[in-house]
């Protein structure tokens, strides 16, 4: 386990967790799961280690594991009422 200290946002006790991370790529979502991560016990704030944002860059550029990847469907709603 990693000591993240505080948090950077709040001051709150920051905890590691595996957490999902979504990406937008070539306008395409992908969705990096069990990322450990520092999460804010307080306010939710997540913060990676370099070497996980490193791994997770090359997770990300490396297509060709994107295409063995696991797929879902994600519903996506216009939001068309006007708020006054």
């Amino acid at each position: 386990m990693h000591d993240y200290g505080e948090c950077h946002v709040c001051r709150g006790r920051v905890r590691e967790k595996r957490v999902k991370q979504e990406f937008w790529v070539k306008g395409k979502l992908v969705v990096v799961k069990d990322v450990p991560a520092g999460v804010c016990v307080t306010c939710g704030e997540k913060v990676v280690r370099a070497p996980v944002g490193r791994r997770i860059a090359a997770l990300l550029g490396d297509a060709k594991r994107r295409r063995g990847a696991r797929t879902m469907t994600i519903p996506v709603i216009k939001f068309e009422t006007q708020v006054a």
